[in-house]
């Protein structure tokens, strides 16, 4: 097959890998431009950019498809299919007429659960046991289009976002593989949506990471859960010198019971509405992750001193 790759981070990687391992043309690599990163604000280039320089891969990366001149360029590829794996930028309908086969796009949720930007983080900040990723054929609706494979995994009681992210990213890549090889016999079959269960997973707002302990234990888990490696549940708490920002990145649920956000003991037990956080891995604004012994070590979350 003749492809279009179009991805942006480290999810699209092991994708690419596998499409170039099994024979398959890539006609260009379509990635989001540079963009300024760290303190010194250099432009940086995204994980994909990267990977297809490293493999002698052509790159595009404008910063819009919806002009004439972009979709030209797109269409002169004259692709047979394109592989979209979280681009991150909106495909007008002319880039999704293009290829002979249209665009499949690898989705990283069980559809219609947790259709759009983030259905990694919200699926673990909702309680959900299960997850799965699924090869789709893009259509206009915000990822309602058929399903033609999929593959699922459980989400462990403590799994993060990062590593459910590296899980579904291993499934997905031979499963995308699979689904162009089908592709090229005329074996690709696809099933439509049901619209029952359909939900939407918004990006994740900044005040949404703050953490309320007025909340249960077990909510506070999946966010944290939900939030870590990127961006990172936070409190705020004045430890001596002032409020200062800590990012909660490893938490447990323990028993225990006291007015919201006041520590319970001198090793990070926090209690919530109900239930209580044992906080197990921390950052602070500007410092690597730590455990909580060592973020403990010279100051204290002093007993009945509640957290913001």
């Amino acid at each position: 097959m003749r492809v279009v790759f179009m991805g942006t981070p480290d999810f699209a990687a092991h994708l690419l890998k596998e499409i170039v391992s099994r024979g398959h043309e890539i006609a260009a690599v379509y990635t989001q431009p540079p963009r300024p990163a760290g303190r010194g604000m250099a432009e940086k280039k995204s994980a994909i950019h990267l990977l297809a320089e490293s493999l002698g891969l052509p790159v595009r990366s404008p910063k819009s498809l919806k002009n004439a001149h972009a979709q030209a360029d797109f269409a002169a590829l004259d692709a047979d299919v394109a592989v979209v794996a979280a681009y991150g930028l909106l495909l007008p309908q002319p880039i999704l007429d293009a290829p002979r086969y249209g665009c499949l796009n690898l989705h990283g949720s069980l559809l219609p659960r947790w259709r759009g930007a983030a259905p990694i983080q919200r699926a673990i900040m909702a309680g959900d046991a299960e997850s799965g990723v699924m090869v789709m054929k893009m259509e206009a609706g915000l990822d309602t289009g058929p399903v033609a494979l999929t593959a699922k995994t459980p989400i462990g009681a403590e799994m993060t976002a990062g590593e459910l992210h590296d899980r579904l990213a291993e499934l997905g890549a031979p499963l995308m593989g699979d689904a162009l090889d089908l592709l090229a016999k005329g074996e690709l079959r696809f099933t439509p949506q049901a619209d029952d269960g359909a939900c939407y997973a918004q990006k994740i707002e900044k005040a949404e990471a703050r953490i309320d302990w007025r909340r249960s234990a077990q909510d506070l888990h999946d966010l944290v859960r939900g939030l870590s490696p990127f961006p990172g549940a936070f409190f705020e708490a004045d430890l001596g010198h002032g409020s200062e920002r800590v990012k909660v990145l490893r938490a447990r649920v323990e028993e225990g019971a006291g007015a919201p956000g006041a520590a319970l003991d001198d090793a990070g037990l926090i209690a919530c509405g109900a239930g209580a956080l044992r906080l197990l891995r921390v950052q602070r604004a500007g410092k690597g992750e730590m455990g909580i012994e060592e973020f403990l070590r010279g100051r204290k979350l002093v007993r009945g001193v509640t957290l913001a």
